[in-house]
């Protein structure tokens, strides 16, 4: 079978609501239209994988399971509207650990592609800081970056350079879609 596109999301600040350190079942709020992008994604019969930075583990802020239980809530809330996640991946380390799967690293995307059977470079990487849509470089890939009001200026202004911006999740949805559709 050929390797297939796949749609790589960043997950707090892009699906999730972020707060700081996610990692109770009742803090998890999806963003508006997240859930409608998402089952954009899953109608157009596309992968769509998490791959998440989730330095809370490392930091001894919060666990395993509690990650693990956030991800199950945010299933909860996408599947009545018509949403499911392929597959998540995470970094569990503190940014000062040195390891090849935190963003903008491309360990996590990489074991993605070979599991899933994925063309990374055929894919589209979205998310709300530069490091979430920086892997698209290395893989030669499109990134989108949905800017929140804690997204640094810098990443913006970085991504508008390389890469491209869109003022929601839906629209960045729209435009990965349509290139996907026209690439066919």
């Amino acid at each position: 079978m050929t390797p297939q596109p796949a749609i790589f999301l960043d997950r707090d600040g892009t699906i999730i609501l972020d707060s700081g350190y996610v990692s109770r079942r009742e803090d998890v709020s999806l963003l508006e239209g997240a859930a409608l992008a998402i089952a954009r994604i899953n109608e157009a019969g596309v992968p769509l994988i998490v791959v998440t930075n989730q330095s809370g583990i490392g930091r001894g802020k919060y666990t395993e399971a509690d990650y693990e239980i956030v991800n199950k809530r945010v299933l909860e809330l996408l599947l009545p509207r018509g949403g499911h996640i392929d597959a998540f991946y995470h970094c569990p380390h503190a940014p000062d650990t040195e390891c090849e799967c935190r963003k903008p690293g491309t360990k996590l995307f990489a074991e993605a592609a070979v599991e899933h059977d994925l063309d990374p470079s055929k894919s589209w990487f979205i998310g709300d800081r530069l490091r979430d849509i920086q892997p698209a470089a290395a893989f030669g890939a499109h990134g989108i970056l949905v800017p929140r009001l804690n997204t640094p200026t810098a990443d913006v202004v970085a991504a508008q350079e390389k890469f491209a911006v869109a003022t929601t999740l839906d629209a960045a949805v729209t435009r990965a879609l349509d290139s996907l559709r026209a690439s066919r």
